[in-house]
């Protein structure tokens, strides 16, 4: 009788792939100020079903220090890709060194490593890959943004109108300042929807089909 083959211990079966990271997909929406993008990534959020973080959430959760509390409840694989890119940002890719802002993208991270979110604001799209994200940008007219404000805020026109502008300037300059990148770059957006030609609804839709897309295609490389 013939001994069997030395090691063989049976059929196994198709050795299973190492989980992947980032696990899923993400959208990061930026926006100008007043072109509701903040109420767009609601939608998108509810469309999707997926947990939605605003530049407000995250902020917050930056300044609770929560950053790392966070991490330390990813998968082992998650955490250790969350810090690794934070490192490469610091490293190589001249992301600023503010203590506030590394903790900002340090939660940008640990969520995105796990996907199924939607981030509003605070230059997401520029902290995480470009492969695992969708990077979505909402814009809309002068005119309409301010009447929009105004209505929002119950401002006057004037008002309304110094606010958008104290706005956008306030986000260009901390895009700029913290990640070195001109929001006004087309060509680092997945989309680019206005939002008064679109309206609300018509632009969720259109980012939760194209967010469905984009995870199918990645899964299926």
């Amino acid at each position: 009788m013939e001994s069997p083959l030395h090691g063989y211990q049976g059929d196994r079966g198709p050795a299973q792939a190492p989980p992947s990271v980032p696990a899923s997909l993400t959208v990061a929406v930026s926006r100008e100020a007043g072109a509701r993008g903040g109420t767009i990534g609601k939608r998108v959020g509810k469309k999707l079903g997926w947990q939605v973080y605003n530049q407000e959430m995250l902020e917050y959760t930056a300044q609770e220090g929560a950053s790392r509390h966070i991490i330390a409840h990813l998968p082992t694989i998650a955490a250790r890709w969350a810090e690794e890119r934070l490192e490469v940002l610091l490293r190589e890719q001249n992301l600023s060194q503010n203590p506030t802002i590394a903790d900002i993208a340090r939660i940008v991270l640990a969520l995105g490593a796990q996907g199924e979110v939607v981030l509003v604001g605070r230059g997401a799209g520029c902290i995480l890959p470009a492969e695992s994200t969708l990077h979505v940008r909402i814009v809309a007219p002068l005119a309409d943004r301010v009447a929009y404000m105004s209505q929002w805020l119950r401002l006057t026109e004037g008002e309304a109108e110094d606010q958008v502008r104290l706005r956008d300037k306030r986000r260009a300059e901390f895009i700029e300042t913290h990640f070195h990148r001109q929001p006004g770059d087309v060509y680092q957006y997945d989309l680019i929807l206005n939002s008064s030609l679109l309206g609300e609804e018509v632009c969720a839709e259109l980012i939760a089909d194209a967010a469905r897309a984009k995870l199918a295609a990645r899964q299926g490389e």
